[in-house]
């Protein structure tokens, strides 16, 4: 094996790869008001720019990590960095909304190629003893682009580099792309897995079709001013969704490799954490983009401004993690509920004050409760994937994790196509500051809903033994250096020296 520091190093560089992916979610969030004004992009389309990215993302996340194990961690990650660096090129040259739309979702499926190297070579380079500082360090990398993310994309606009105003938001991931490139291609070991699964090309063409039968008419109906044939992609959709789940059925009794576990989803734990996780996500990103525009286009506010308005909410998340963690064993689901139910009073509240403020409305007016929120948020984060995985065995995480990354991706991009339809629904062809309060009213509803959806599938989470029981099974493979073995496989072969 090589050494702590090399395999640090080659850690560091491929969580700095992933970093740049959530601030790149973060940072256009930021900017799609001054990118509709630039290119004159049209509502469906300002929908796609965030939501595209996240769809291509979830739908090739599973693929990018299955083409690791089989052809080498490194050489795919090198792959989706040289990618998405060409692909932020284009998009930070992006001539209307449709091109910037193409170059988001390419930007999403190489990003899905470089960010499951990570996870899977902290497995490969460290034993079971060492990876919990590393799992760590990881979670405290994603809350520091939570952080960065809309400050970083606001100050970028304001400062208007060289007269190119959102294009930056794009253009700063050239340099630092091709500085990972050049550091994962000398430092990073090309590992691989000893049981690879086969790819399932057919399971994401099937989930790929099935996501845009649904999406499709949701994001674009509008424009079209709703017509009855939109139901008919929606029941194709449907369709294919039962295909989906009899042929990965099927995949999963032939070779186990299909794309999501069904075994799994018969586990009611299992499936009501990927409720609660699709929810939330939804829910969240359901707020932010209303009111990021509302900010910006109804208040008059600059990027910086409106982005720093979200960070009490991130600086809340951060403060609730170090309370969280201790309490995930005695307290399990009951945070999650708490957490949910305190993110959507944290929304409704932050809301009343815009609406008591009026147009004199500041981020310091909403610091208490955007800091709520973010208790909130750690209050769902931090136990949930533990708690939904309570009963489902130790050596099918990695499945499991990979399905919740997915639905939470899903979750995301639904979440955005479903707020933001009904706030441009809302506002029409009147952008006056009340019509948009009242728009950003109906998306706060949405999202407080999808929080309710959150709280009320956390119920039925594993109880706090169960928790108490996989927590004190992970910690005791962990302590033995014991590698789980996936049911089926082979016993685990001695670690390389």
């Amino acid at each position: 094996m090589a050494t702590t520091t090399r395999r640090g190093l080659a850690i560091g560089i491929l969580l700095f790869a992933s970093f740049m992916d959530l601030l790149d979610v973060t940072i256009v969030q930021v900017a799609l008001p001054s990118i509709g004004a630039d290119l004159g992009a049209s509502e469906a389309q300002l929908e796609w720019i965030v939501s595209g990215y996240m769809l291509a993302f979830a739908v090739a996340l599973i693929t990018g990590g299955r083409l690791g194990d089989l052809f080498g961690r490194r050489r795919i990650f090198l792959i989706g960095i040289a990618g998405f660096t060409v692909a932020s090129g284009v998009a930070a040259a992006a001539w209307s909304g449709e091109a910037l739309v193409v170059t988001r979702i390419a930007q999403g499926l190489f990003a899905a190629l470089m960010v499951p190297q990570l996870l899977a070579s902290v497995q490969a380079l460290f034993s079971p003893r060492e990876r919990a500082p590393m799992y760590g360090l990881i979670g405290g990398v994603s809350g520091l682009a939570a952080v960065l993310g809309p400050v970083l994309g606001g100050w970028l606009i304001d400062a208007d580099l060289w007269g190119l105003g959102w294009r930056t938001v794009f253009l700063i991931n050239i340099p630092v792309g091709i500085a990972i490139f050049i550091l994962a291609a000398r430092f990073v070991p090309d590992t691989r897995s000893e049981r690879p699964m086969r790819l399932d090309l057919v399971g994401v063409a099937l989930l790929s079709a099935i996501v845009l039968a649904f999406m499709v008419p949701l994001v674009e109906g509008q424009s079209l001013g709703w017509p009855a044939w939109l139901w008919i992609p929606v029941a194709f959709g449907a369709v294919l969704l039962v295909v989906f789940i009899a042929y990965s059925r099927r995949r999963m009794r032939r070779d186990g490799s299909a794309l999501l576990p069904m075994p799994l989803f018969a586990d009611r734990g299992f499936s009501a954490g990927i409720v609660t996780q699709a929810a939330f996500q939804g829910s969240l990103n359901a707020f932010t983009l209303p009111f990021i525009i509302y900010l910006q286009v109804g208040l008059g506010f600059d990027a910086l401004t409106a982005g720093l308005n979200l960070l009490a909410f991130s600086l809340g998340a951060l403060v609730g993690t170090g309370i969280v963690i201790p309490l995930v064993a005695r307290l399990g689901k009951v945070l999650v509920t708490a957490g949910a139910v305190l993110l959507g009073a944290g929304l409704l509240w932050v809301f009343a004050v815009v609406v008591a403020t009026g147009a004199d409305f500041t981020g310091w007016a909403a610091v208490w409760p955007m800091l709520l929120s973010g208790v909130g948020l750690a209050l769902v984060v931090i136990p949930l994937v533990d708690v939904a995985l309570a009963t489902v065995p130790v050596a099918d995480a990695g499945a499991a994790s990979g399905a919740y990354s997915t639905f939470q991706q899903l979750g995301a991009a639904a979440g955005v196509a479903v707020s933001t339809t009904v706030f441009f629904t809302v506002v029409g062809e009147d952008w006056s500051r009340e019509h948009l309060l009242t728009a950003l009213q109906a998306s706060v509803w949405v999202a407080v809903a999808g929080f309710a959806i959150a709280a009320l599938a956390s119920l039925f989470l594993p109880g706090r033994a169960q928790v108490q029981a996989h927590l004190d099974e992970a910690k005791r493979l962990a302590e033995a250096d014991i590698e789980p073995v996936p049911a089926g496989a082979g016993a685990p072969s001695a670690r390389p020296a």
